[in-house]
């Protein structure tokens, strides 16, 4: 008897000393209708691993993608895997502990001007997550121009909020994936990020300047934020991480500056700015591909 007692306590302490497998990380599709044209669609939700496993609230990052990945919000959402985040937890298999929702900007006639990159598209090329392993990670862009910085320059050569036809648009659809989440899902209240590059960087600008008591921190990638949008992120003290290209012909550095330098004037005091000096428009490979920029989120909380 004494024997089968110190069996079980010996089985009961290995039990404890080993914690059950964190349940898996899983990407679900959720649907909606478009508050801009009523049309039916959908957007990405990533659940990290051990959400199910664990019984405490999880922090969000709301993504938006550049110009490249836009579409009908049904089958085309899988060009929103290209980039950012979610492309990193899902395709890459990282460990990235955060709630994330990616939804797919519409086309807004874009797909009729011509413009290649929009044309020339392929869904059998967006990036899949594997059975085993992860796929190569593209190469850099290749640039030719020097290295040598540039002046602020004020003349922008965009509106207010950014290129043509953006994140602006669908606002209310923003918003309302926000709040089911919340509703749905384990959320820390705290902690729910904004991050967006290129058309996706402006749509960042734009939404944390609109809403800056909804964002603990907002962290814009090759999408420069104009003056104007500067004094709400300023008065509620917004952290934010900004990222440049020093390279980029698309969207130069030296259109970051008044934005930047704005902030500083109006008595901001939790922004940063980094240029990475050797890369072009697709600095975001960098950003979301290293650690950094997901620690700096986590990091900051909404008092």
């Amino acid at each position: 008897m004494k024997t089968n007692y110190l069996l079980l306590l010996a089985l009961l302490t290995c039990v404890a000393c080993h914690p059950p497998t964190p349940s898996p990380e899983r990407l679900e599709t959720i649907p909606y209708i478009s508050d801009t044209d009523q049309s039916e669609r959908n957007y990405y939700l990533y659940i990290p691993k051990g959400y199910d496993s664990e019984d405490k609230d999880w922090p969000v990052i709301l993504f938006l993608h550049g110009n490249g990945e836009r579409g009908n919000g049904q089958e085309e959402l899988a060009y929103t895997m290209a980039h950012g985040p979610i492309y990193e937890a899902w395709v890459q298999r990282r460990d990235l502990p955060f709630l994330m929702i990616m939804p797919q900007l519409h086309m807004f006639g874009l797909d009729t001007l011509g413009i290649p990159y929009l044309q020339n598209r392929d869904l059998n090329k967006a990036p899949k997550r594997l059975k085993s392993g992860t796929p190569q990670r593209e190469a850099f862009f290749t640039t030719h121009s020097p290295m040598n910085g540039q002046v602020a320059n004020d003349s922008f050569p965009y509106q207010q909020y950014g290129p043509m036809r953006g994140w602006e648009m669908v606002e209310k659809d923003l918003l309302h994936m926000i709040a089911q989440v919340k509703d749905e899902y384990r959320v820390d209240e705290s902690k729910i990020y904004l991050s967006g590059l290129s058309y996706g960087g402006f749509g960042t600008w734009y939404m944390g300047s609109k809403h800056p008591d909804l964002f603990a921190a907002i962290h814009p990638v090759v999408g420069w934020g104009h003056p104007d949008l500067m004094p709400s992120l300023a008065h509620h003290q917004t952290p934010i991480w900004c990222f440049a290209g020093g390279r980029d012909e698309v969207i130069k550095v030296e259109y970051f500056y008044p934005g930047m330098n704005a902030l500083d004037s109006l008595g901001h005091r939790q922004f940063k700015f980094t240029t990475e000096e050797d890369l072009g428009h697709d600095t975001w490979k960098r950003v979301y591909a290293g650690e950094d920029i997901y620690n700096w989120m986590l990091s900051q909380s909404k008092q």
